[in-house]
């Protein structure tokens, strides 16, 4: 992004990001937790950006993170309490829609696990080291895995436990629960739920809350 500013804490419209990301949780009925995690320098303003918006009746809590997205969640879920469901949610991710929040919480308590995405637009190729094409997959079978991704809690830590045992990192926690042989489902969501990584996302993102405030 170019800014020495961590993204959640950039400013979007009248907030920052990450106040846009958590309020997307808010109207969930059962919601009885929010954790943050965070690097130690952030953890002072991690805290007051909760204070200033969060409920009465849901607890806040702002930890520090680790050295990868993995370590980060593994210490959160030190913290998650008596719970029958944990959404991982990317910060950066602010038009996550409430309707596809709970359809995958649905999910989740059917079968255990589930993930937004949405299907592969572009054709995908395999490629060797070289950059020499192996293969074209049907982009019938491919989807772009989104956030939340929803699981029981106990599964989730199972997942973490076996990856720190086996010294496994994966992408996203979807694989760490893979790995136990258990069923994940796909949850279509929305592309407007896309993650700000780039100059450009930035500046879509903008536009989107202008459009919004202005409404």
């Amino acid at each position: 992004m170019n800014k020495e500013t961590p993204k959640p804490y950039l400013q979007l419209g009248e907030a920052t990001i990450l106040e846009h990301t958590i309020r997307r949780f808010l109207s969930l009925d059962d919601l009885r937790q929010v954790i943050v995690s965070t690097s130690a320098e952030y953890l002072a303003g991690a805290e007051e950006i909760l204070a200033s918006f969060m409920p009465e009746g849901i607890i806040s809590l702002c930890i520090e993170g680790g050295e990868t997205r993995q370590h980060s969640i593994s210490n959160a879920l030190e913290k998650v309490g008596d719970v029958d469901l944990v959404l991982v949610h990317d910060a950066v991710r602010p038009f996550v829609e409430a309707e596809h929040i709970k359809a995958c919480c649905r999910a989740a308590l059917e079968v255990g696990g589930a993930v937004l995405g949405v299907p592969a637009k572009d054709t995908i190729k395999r490629i060797d080291e070289d950059r020499f094409i192996q293969d074209t997959p049907s982009r019938k079978l491919l989807w772009q895995t989104q956030t939340p991704q929803v699981f029981r809690k106990e599964l989730l830590i199972c997942a973490y436990a076996k990856a720190r045992e086996d010294d496994f990192v994966g992408t996203d926690d979807s694989s760490l629960v893979e790995r136990l042989g258990r069923q994940v489902r796909m949850v279509e969501g929305d592309r407007s739920n896309f993650k700000i990584t780039y100059p450009l996302d930035l500046t879509l993102a903008e536009l989107l809350i202008s459009n919004r405030e202005r409404k």
